[in-house]
């Protein structure tokens, strides 16, 4: 699957998404799978399920962080691969 940054994160319903502290666990309820985020990871969740695009979420995380552009571009669709393969996230086109 090709992901595009004019792309949205959408959480499915039998998705459950449980704090702890500063990091969360994501679990798919029909599967079982389940993935831990650490705190970092955790806002890099939020900003891509609560933005309009993959796009948008980047540009909130690059003031947030000070992170190399071209990393933070890669890490963002290896994140968003990994949640797809489990599952856990659907990615809507535009």
């Amino acid at each position: 699957m090709t992901i595009s940054f004019t792309d949205k994160v959408k959480v499915p319903e039998d998705i459950l998404i449980s704090g702890l502290q500063e990091e969360s666990v994501i679990l798919n309820l029909n599967s079982e799978r389940y993935f831990g985020l650490n705190e970092v990871g955790t806002r890099i969740f939020s900003a891509l399920t609560t933005s309009s695009s993959i796009e948008a979420a980047f540009e909130l995380l690059v003031e947030e962080y000070d992170v190399d552009r071209e990393l933070l571009r890669h890490d963002l669709i290896s994140l968003v691969d990994k949640l797809v393969e489990q599952g856990l996230v659907e990615v809507v086109p535009a």
